[in-house]
């Protein structure tokens, strides 16, 4: 029978003739020697070797003749000490019915540790077979997690009972949330919610977490048991970590934008936000994993671009609170986002914004033209290019002029300052290059405000820092650098919830004597984290704090003077009390 055509033949007598695997190579080679005869300088040339090389692959082989020879050496260790030293062990325990994680248990406890994925190998090795599962009340006494009850708001109970939370600082919140009327946000905004757990009840819970400086959802199982927490938010207990999770996946932009807007009707009235000027600026959340949603960003906290959210914020620059955010950005809108906040803030407020100031990478020229055409004045970096720089060089002398800044804490009071005037996107802009204002490269600024002074210009833009040092406290305090998730409509509900919760603790601050210009983390380690014994009757709630450093701080505020009819609880009051509730101001 033919075995083929020519060239096949051809092709297989190649696969002898011209082996290209190394084994392969060295069979045919010591074969041609040995069998063939064939002089060993021919067939080192034939087969690519050395002369020198051939005679060692020579003398190998006649030192290990076996067949072993031709086959790959195995890498890695050849035995498992762990396992072996154990094995004995195992099976002896096996014996006497333990399961792998109790013999891995055992194992650890004698200083001899296997996971128990390695118990289960030793012991299918040995031909053992799984356990059937057992109940229970068969399996040996250690520690178990309890069952918790699941969050139902038609088994809230307030009966008679007496507790003591950890969370006892979250109740000085229960008075502005009750004055403001927060239950509108959820109406207006169309929040999702259900029969065990409403639209209002579901947003405290999610409020709560931020107000708490809880850094992940998963971390809220450490208090998933205060009845405190569940109190605050109207439930008979407070939801896992699964639902407060897939909460926020049903919100999208859209009652995002809505919940803001309410939230701003809210708070009209409260002298909250001044609106005499605005920060602006984008922060990167960064994302650890993989997804294709996610795109690339700069953070600057690590000098380099990786996958991250990228969020738009405003800052109202009296009051230091964030007043709007944006998670819900792709790569290539960031120039429109400023004009996203002016028609929102529109919408709010049936009005422009007053006064904008904000970094050089927020928007265009032509977003600029585009403000000074709308006529809202603004402040913004421009970038050093290489042709500003060395027109700046080439500056004389005395074509600056030194200007000395009201501002008694800072370092550079007395920068220089070159003034002119620019036509920019076809529109006549202001430009300022100033020097010696605590940076290495010349500051150069652009605006439209051509009466203002300089002075004035620079001590503006001076406090603009303010809000770089408001983004530092939101990272390290409300947590938006945690992401959990990568989807970033998570993400947009977040920053709602930090602009939420930014208010209300700048009307605690408010509320507080010597607190008016405290960062939210300095207000939360002193006055907000602190437990408290409540007790609940018939007629109301009453909450009484424990004895701490800076509790004549709340004893002069308004708080501990008023009974608050809480919504949520029925119609039930809450008063506030301190030591145990048989005084209200500190002993003599």
């Amino acid at each position: 029978m033919a075995i083929g055509a020519p060239k096949e033949v051809s092709a297989l007598r190649r696969f002898f003739l011209e082996p290209r695997l190394p084994k392969h190579r060295q069979y045919e080679a010591l074969r041609a020697y040995l069998v063939e005869g064939r002089l060993a300088k021919d067939v080192a040339r034939a087969f690519g070797y050395s002369l020198n090389s051939f005679h060692v692959l020579c003398h190998h082989f006649r030192r290990e003749t076996h067949p072993t020879f031709f086959l790959s050496p195995r890498h890695g260790p050849q035995s498992q000490p762990k396992k072996s030293a154990a094995r004995d062990l195992i099976i002896k325990l096996r014996k006497q019915n333990h399961s792998v994680y109790e013999i891995s248990q055992i194992l650890k406890d004698r200083h001899s540790p296997l996971s128990p994925t390695g118990v289960r190998e030793v012991l299918k090795a040995e031909g053992f077979a799984p356990l059937p599962r057992r109940l229970d009340e068969e399996r040996p006494r250690q520690p178990r997690p309890t069952v918790e009850p699941v969050a139902n708001v038609r088994l809230f109970s307030l009966a008679p009972r007496t507790f003591t939370t950890r969370c006892g600082g979250l109740f000085l919140f229960v008075a502005d949330l009750v004055r403001l009327q927060t239950q509108k946000l959820t109406q207006a905004a169309g929040l999702p919610g259900s029969k065990m757990i409403p639209a209002d009840h579901a947003l405290r819970c999610c409020l709560a977490l931020k107000l708490w400086s809880i850094e992940r959802k998963s971390h809220v199982m450490a208090l998933i048991a205060d009845e405190g927490l569940a109190l605050f938010a109207g439930l008979n207990a407070f939801p896992k970590k699964s639902y407060l999770s897939e909460y926020s996946c049903r919100i999208d932009h859209r009652k995002t934008a809505r919940f803001l807007t309410a939230w701003h009707h809210c708070i009209q009235g409260s002298k909250l936000l001044p609106a005499e000027s605005f920060n602006l600026d984008f922060h990167s959340v960064p994302f650890y994993g993989e997804d294709p949603m996610v795109e690339r960003h700069y953070v600057s906290a690590r000098s380099r671009s990786q996958p991250s959210v990228l969020v738009f914020l405003a800052q109202d620059a009296g009051s230091h609170v964030f007043c709007y955010s944006n998670a819900d950005l792709r790569k290539g809108e960031e120039a429109e986002e400023i004009f996203q906040f002016i028609a929102f803030w529109k919408r709010a407020h049936g009005k422009l914004p007053s006064h904008l100031v904000f970094d050089s990478k927020l928007t265009t020229h032509e977003g600029l033209a585009r403000l000074d055409a709308m006529n809202i004045p603004f402040i913004t970096l421009r970038r050093r290019s290489p042709k500003l720089l060395k027109e700046i060089v080439l500056l004389p002398r005395s074509a600056w002029r030194t200007v000395e800044l009201d501002v008694p804490t800072r370092k550079y009071r007395t920068p220089r300052v070159y003034e002119q005037t620019i036509s920019l996107a076809g529109r006549s802009l202001r430009q300022l290059f100033v020097q010696d204002l605590g940076h290495e490269e010349p500051t150069i600024l652009l605006t439209n405000q051509r009466h203002t002074t300089t002075k004035a210009l620079l001590t503006r833009y001076a406090q603009r820092m303010l809000i770089e040092n408001a983004l530092s406290d939101a990272v390290r305090f409300f947590h938006i650098d945690a992401l959990s998730s990568a989807v970033g409509l998570k993400v947009d509900f977040d920053m709602a919830l930090l602009v939420l919760a930014s208010g209300l603790y700048r009307l605690i601050a408010q509320r507080m004597h010597g607190y008016a210009d405290a960062q939210a983390r300095q207000i939360f380690r002193d006055l907000i984290d602190m437990p408290a014994d409540v007790t609940v009757s018939d007629k109301e709630v009453e909450v009484s704090f424990h004895r701490r450093a800076h509790l004549p701080i709340l004893l002069a505020s308004d708080l501990m003077e008023k009974r608050i009819a809480v919504p949520w609880w029925d119609g039930l009051s809450l008063r506030l009390t301190t030591y145990d509730g048989r005084q209200n101001t500190p002993p003599t």
